[in-house]
């Protein structure tokens, strides 16, 4: 029964220490609940509850701590996003300063005063020099436009 305990207590111990690796390798938090619930089992095994029992206390503490922080997580993490200019583009009109044609993987338009990689919605629709379009989204460090009716 001792070498069970202690070869569980390891077991623990090491599936908390590869849960923090892993939530220290990846952006965002993804697995600190479960190195928390391989805590709680450590701390059983360690006075010597039967592996149900740890297994149990796992579970449990994994998905309570889980569900009273995540909310929290989510409203903290990650949610400072700031709009780049790029991104202030979208819906802006743009001026086309070399044809857009996608067959020929070509065009390029100006928007506030910069030049940008531009192609059409439409596959077969293509946009002149002069013409005015409006952006509807950035793909990579293109622009897909529209023309204006």
């Amino acid at each position: 029964m001792a070498i069970a305990g202690i070869q569980m207590s390891v077991f623990w111990l090491v599936a908390m220490v590869v849960l923090l690796i892993v939530e220290a390798a990846i952006p965002g938090l993804v697995s600190i609940w479960f190195a928390i619930g391989a805590l709680a089992a450590l701390i059983s095994a360690l006075f010597h509850a039967p592996v149900w029992l740890q297994l149990v206390w796992f579970l449990v503490v994994s998905v309570l701590t889980l569900i009273l922080t995540r909310p929290l997580v989510k409203k903290y993490v990650n949610s400072r996003t700031t709009p780049t200019n790029a991104d202030m583009g979208i819906g802006k009109d743009a001026v086309v300063t070399e044809r857009i044609d996608n067959l020929h993987a070509k065009g390029a338009v100006l928007l506030d005063g910069k030049t940008w990689t531009a192609r059409m919605s439409s596959e077969t629709q293509t946009a002149d020099v002069g013409e005015t379009v409006r952006v509807l989204r950035i793909e990579g460090v293109k622009l897909i436009v529209e023309k204006i009716d």
